[in-house]
This record gives C-alpha cells, structure tokens and sequence, in this order.
C-alpha cells in the first residue's frame, strides 16, 4: 500500500484524487467525440468511464502514482484529467513497467495551456517522488499532445502500433539533479 495520492497546486489549478463526486464530469469527458477523437477514437458510455475512473483511482493503492482530476483554482471547474499509469499494454516496444504519462481535458479546457500546466506539474512530482524513466504513447496526427509532450521533456522514441492503429511512442529521462 503507498501513501495517499498528493494535492498538486499550480498557478491556474488543482489536481486532486478522484472522488465519487467527480464521476459525472468524468463521464460526460470520455462521452465527448472529440474529446476521444485521438485517444483510441471510441467513446466511453457510463460504465466504462466509471470502470476508468475506478482504474486512475486503484493505480495509486498499487502503482504509487495515478491520475489525478484537475479543476480550475478559482472556479473549481472541471478541467480533466492527468497523470500516470501502467496499463500493460503488451505493445512493442514494451513499455510496461514503468509511468506512462496521459492527459485528457473537456473541450471547454482547450486552447488555454491548462494541459502543459498540469502536466508539468505532474512531472515535477513525478521527478521528486518516482525518478526514473517515464513514457506516452499519442496518436502521430494529435500535434497539440506531441507539442505538450515536448515541453515535458519527451523525446521520440520511435513509431509502434498499438491495438491495430499507428502511435509515436516517446520516452522522458528525469532531469539531472542539480548542484548546489
């Protein structure tokens, strides 16, 4: 069992841990077609987004880390989601076994830098708590998610395939410690 998952607080944000009161937001996030539309391109009724939303939560009981919902500060609107996970993807190349970085935000979120900040958040607690190697797998033509992947640090690893359709698999080394 690890510890609770963390509060992250940025300039514009929270990200918290899920709760069951988040669950009708999360449901109307992964129901939205475009919100999908580079995440597998299939949307999710309710019991697969309650079966997801259980999942981000239990990565942190087994995992350390998960995914958090994050909300605007001021006006506690729901942003989305982010965070990590090991899905076991049994893809090559194999990138089981170590944090793989998602992100997720409702349409109403978009075009606002709501999803670099967070996950620069993410990654920042990422760095202090889990250092090691991290990795996202995102859809060759989502430019917007590969620009954003950039900005934390991910570099290319190579193309793959995954579940019959083409993605760009990048890799993250944590930033070197710094000297005093």
């Amino acid at each position: 069992m690890h510890n609770p998952p963390p509060t992250l607080i940025t300039r514009r944000l929270t990200l918290k841990p899920q709760t069951l009161e988040d669950f009708d937001e999360v449901a109307a996030l992964w129901a939205d077609e475009a919100v999908v539309r580079f995440i597998g391109g299939q949307t999710r009724d309710r019991q697969d987004a309650w079966f997801t939303h259980l999942r981000n939560r239990g990565f942190w009981d087994l995992l350390g880390y998960g995914y958090w919902i994050v909300r605007e500060r001021k006006s506690g609107a729901f942003v989305g989601e982010a965070g990590f996970a090991d899905f076991m993807r049994g893809m090559q190349p194999d990138i089981s076994g170590r944090p793989e970085a998602g992100w997720a935000l409702a349409q109403s979120a978009w075009g606002q830098g709501y999803a670099t900040e967070a996950v620069l958040a993410a990654h920042q607690w990422l760095d202090e708590v889990h250092p090691g190697r991290s990795t996202c797998i995102i859809d060759p033509d989502h430019a917007v998610s590969i620009r954003i992947a950039a900005k934390a640090g991910y570099r290319e690893w190579g193309p793959a395939d995954y579940r019959g359709s083409p993605v760009l698999v990048f890799e993250r080394e944590p930033p070197s410690p710094r000297t005093p």
